[in-house]
C-alpha cells in the first residue's frame, strides 16, 4: 500500500485502504500489510551505533547572559565537585561527571525510578565568546553556577612600535 501523501493527509483525502483499516470491525494481524512489525531496520542500525554500552545522560541546564557575562546553572546533586569535568573554548562548554548511585533497596523494591544515575555529559555553544581565563565555577547545595565573562571586542589599546635599529 502507498503511504499517503501530504496533502492527502491534510485534506482528509483517503484511499479505500485507509477506510478499510479505519473500519471498526478491521483487526489488525500479520496477513495486513500496514502492520506493524516488532523491531524495524532503523531499530537495529540504531542498536549497532549505540554498540550495546550505556550513553552519557543529557545534564539539564539553564543558560543566561547579563551585559558582561555568560552564566549556566546546572543541578550536580550527588555529584563531588572534584568529580565535575569541565572543558571550556572561547565559543563552548562541555560539562561531564558521573553520579554514582546509592542502592539501599532491590530493584522490585521500588515504586518509582526516576532520577538518572551514572555518567553524564553536556556540550554547549555559547553565543558569544568569553574569556576563558577568567571563568569561574562554583557548586553550593548541588547547584553548579559558571560564570563566563564575554570579550570585550570593542576594547582598544595602543600598540608602542620597538625600533630595532641598531641591532644585528
Amino acid at each position: 500500500m502507498k503511504k499517503p501523501s501530504f496533502l492527502e493527509r491534510l485534506t482528509g483525502n483517503q484511499s479505500e485502504d485507509m477506510d478499510r483499516i479505519l473500519d471498526d470491525e478491521h483487526e489488525f494481524g500479520e496477513d495486513d500489510d500496514l502492520a506493524v512489525e516488532e523491531e524495524s531496520e532503523a531499530d537495529e542500525e540504531w542498536e549497532n551505533e549505540a554498540g550495546g554500552a550505556p550513553q552519557d545522560g543529557e545534564l539539564p541546564v539553564d543558560m543566561y547572559q547579563t551585559d558582561d557575562m555568560i552564566v549556566i546553572r546546572a543541578l550536580v546533586a550527588g555529584v563531588s565537585p572534584a568529580e565535575l569535568e569541565i572543558s571550556i573554548t572561547r565559543d563552548m562548554v562541555t560539562l561531564r561527571g558521573v553520579r554514582e548511585e546509592y542502592q539501599e533497596a532491590s530493584d522490585d523494591g521500588y515504586f518509582h525510578r526516576e532520577l538518572f544515575w551514572g555518567s553524564f555529559s553536556r556540550t554547549l555553544l555559547l553565543p558569544e565568546e568569553v574569556a576563558i581565563d577568567e571563568a569561574e565555577a562554583q557548586e553550593k547545595h548541588g547547584l553548579l553556577e559558571i560564570k563566563l565573562p564575554k570579550l570585550d571586542k570593542h576594547r582598544t589599546t595602543q600598540l608602542k612600535v620597538r625600533s630595532n635599529a641598531g641591532h644585528k
